[in-house]
């Protein structure tokens, strides 16, 4: 009885510690969306199983639309831990589509 209770304790802290490590691999991912003018990649970061950081690497759209996106949906992705919920820029939904897509497509690479 005692050897079937140790063994059901080992089961239930290794299921509970690989709850605890985020939903995401460690690494860093791109991926590629469609935007008004260009296609847009970005680079998502992952560090202990969550969104760390997202930079634009490559795009050709409209400055001060990117500007929009830059400071306020790309710190809504990461408080969010993804793209759900997250609403695109006024003025620049193409634009704001694109990176989300981008983003879903490197967020699919990360997933455990």
């Amino acid at each position: 009885m005692k050897k079937l209770s140790a063994i059901l304790a080992t089961a239930l802290i290794s299921v509970a510690l690989i709850g605890c490590g985020g939903k995401y691999k460690d690494g860093t991912y791109t991926g590629t969306g469609k935007g008004a003018a260009s296609e847009i990649k970005v680079e998502v970061q992952v560090k202990g199983g969550e969104i760390n950081d997202i930079k634009l690497v490559d795009q050709h759209e409209t400055p001060t639309l990117v500007q929009g996106v830059e400071e306020n949906m790309i710190p809504d992705i990461i408080k969010k831990q993804g793209t759900e919920g997250v609403e695109v820029i006024s003025g620049a939904s193409n634009s704001s589509k694109g990176v989300l897509e981008a983003v879903n497509k490197a967020l699919d690479q990360a997933k455990k």
